[in-house]
């Protein structure tokens, strides 16, 4: 699994693929790996505002499943979504989760009793990708995308692992742009197949 990360590979569910373009609304767009050098990650002032503002909150990790809770919620998560809405969660994890296509544990966040928020992470032996998350409409105002996601950024480092990649992102302005925040940040040349530190302004690609 590091390996294929480690060249641009992803999976959903026991389907693997990597590609360097997409079509979004009629607009090409350049698609770009990212991943996180753990030893360099620190938290900015947002992401610690974010950290701060969910205090209140529980989380755990376990072996991923497949629960109906987790159906349900994606169902009520997935309504956010105009454009290119997945059926199911089936469409991201194997009917095994939590070992195929290699390990992988789950990011369980409760407000008190109630699951609010889930995300799901593959674990290699050096590194980790992240699979998919969600929550509750609701708790929109939480950023729980983010929140989630730092959490699995803490639970890779005290795993001792090198990378950790947050999957894909577009060298043009997109919604994931989020993930370009993060610090350590490098992404893959598709020509060279390096890794290279992600700089503050991404020039935008010649068409």
């Amino acid at each position: 699994m590091d390996r294929l990360w480690a060249t641009g590979w992803r999976h959903f569910g026991s389907t693997f693929f990597r590609y360097s373009l997409s079509i979004d609304e009629n607009h090409v767009r350049s698609i770009t790996p990212l991943r996180v050098d753990l030893p360099r990650f620190e938290l900015s002032k947002s992401q610690r505002r974010v950290l701060r503002k969910n205090e209140d909150l529980r989380h755990e990790f376990a072996p991923a499943t497949l629960s109906m809770q987790a159906r349900l919620m994606f169902q009520r998560h997935k309504n956010r979504f105009k454009d290119n809405v997945p059926d199911d969660l089936d469409m991201f994890l194997s009917p095994h989760p939590a070992t195929v296509p290699c390990e992988c544990v789950e990011c369980r966040v409760y407000e008190g009793r109630e699951l609010i928020a889930l995300s799901y992470l593959d674990i290699g032996a050096e590194s980790c990708s992240a699979v998919y998350g969600l929550f509750e409409p609701d708790h929109d105002w939480r950023s729980l995308g983010i929140y989630t996601m730092l959490r699995e950024l803490e639970y890779s480092r005290e795993r001792g692992l090198r990378y950790y990649y947050p999957g894909y992102a577009t060298l043009e302005p997109s919604p994931y742009d989020y993930k370009k925040q993060l610090h350590g940040l490098e992404t893959l040349d598709w020509d060279s197949g390096d890794w290279r530190r992600l700089p503050r302004s991404i020039p935008k690609p010649q068409l």
